[in-house]
């Protein structure tokens, strides 16, 4: 005889697909912003950012929690009134607590101690409950907390990869292509990313040696802060490396070796000091008149890098890289120079050399 509960959860389950497939089709695609840069022009270089930064929660992580919850729901492991659990730095949790409020369940956020003060306010505007916790803790109180709540461990950092859909679906690696049809350069020469989960650069990867490319393929750069042990971890293969330095990057870097970081489907990763993450943030919005957070700052470092090298090879082509979330949740660390102060953080001599690199090329 057939169990009257299951059906109900079925039933639930359903319903709770359409909604995120109905907040979805709400949404307009983000945009791929060009740059602006004089001396990109005179290169016949072309720099584009993918503004993740206008999904409605404000962050490219908006994609990895739908993809998250879709996976969770039609796995059977997200139940109607059973709590969400997940350990996360800020933006995901943030963009978690949205869908959570949309299919209305109960939502804890097991974060950092030093996570940025408002995102702390967003998920609590959005019903989420906090709970702080050192920065390595978070992953083990996140799972003991759901399993005395008898709830569900979202744990991104295991199953980003996995719910992620790399041949297409309109993820970020399909739209950056289809945005790029009509530009002169339709297959960039490099993409950049940064990796906190590595969801993103295995979508991205996987995609283009997927995706029919006429030409060399992309090759695909991670661009990994200060205290992450993904650096070492891509040259070394060693999933036993951990890290006891806190970065100060919010959402990108990681204490230890994700299982969602594919390491085969990079051609390199290139470690960015806080510094010059910060500089290259706070450049980026002059040029762009918005503020943009760390990863971004990151991202970008990396990108001017790799340009530098292709104006000094007399290459002309095309990098993307990502704004991945909205400055404004910074506020209060990256664009205070009280907070740098107090963190002994300098950015002057990487701000020089940034500002050098506009007028220039050279970095």
């Amino acid at each position: 005889m057939p169990n009257p509960s299951t059906k109900m959860d079925t039933q639930w389950t359903q319903w709770a697909v359409k909604e995120i497939t109905a907040d979805y089709a709400r949404s307009s695609d983000t945009h791929l912003l060009k740059c602006a840069l004089p001396i990109l022009e005179q290169h016949d270089i072309h720099l584009y950012f993918k503004d993740e930064s206008t999904h409605p929660t404000r962050s490219l992580k908006h994609r990895l929690a739908r993809s998250l919850f879709l996976h969770g729901l039609c796995s059977g492991w997200i139940r109607r009134n059973r709590p969400i659990i997940e350990a996360s730095s800020g933006s995901t949790a943030v963009s978690e607590a949205y869908f959570c409020r949309l299919l209305q369940l109960p939502f804890i956020a097991v974060v950092p101690d030093d996570t940025a003060p408002n995102k702390i306010k967003e998920i609590e505007f959005l019903g989420g409950q906090i709970i702080r916790s050192s920065g390595a803790a978070i992953y083990d109180r996140a799972a003991d907390m759901a399993k005395d709540l008898g709830g569900y461990y979202m744990d991104q950092f295991s199953r980003a990869e996995q719910a992620t859909d790399w041949r297409g679906n309109n993820n970020i690696a399909e739209s950056i292509f289809q945005q790029l049809t009509h530009e002169k350069y339709p297959v960039p020469r490099y993409i950049v990313v940064g990796a906190g989960t590595g969801g993103t650069s295995a979508t991205i990867g996987r995609y283009i040696r997927y995706f029919p490319i006429d030409g060399e393929r992309p090759e695909l750069i991670v661009a990994d802060p200060e205290g992450s042990v993904f650096f070492d971890f891509f040259r070394t293969g060693d999933h036993t490396l951990t890290s006891q330095t806190n970065g100060r990057i919010e959402g990108i870097g990681r204490p230890r070796v994700e299982q969602s970081f594919i390491r085969a489907v990079i051609d390199n990763v290139i470690r960015v000091p806080d510094t010059a993450s910060i500089a290259g943030l706070r450049f980026i919005e002059g040029l762009l008149g918005k503020k943009v957070g760390g990863s971004t700052g990151t991202n970008v470092f990396v990108a001017f890098q790799l340009i530098s090298r292709m104006i000094e090879a007399h290459t002309s082509g095309s990098i993307v890289t990502l704004l991945c979330d909205d400055g404004e949740r910074y506020s209060d660390t990256y664009y205070s120079d009280t907070w740098l102060h107090k963190q002994g953080l300098d950015i002057s001599e990487h701000l020089r050399l940034i500002e050098h690199f506009a007028k220039t090329g050279e970095l």
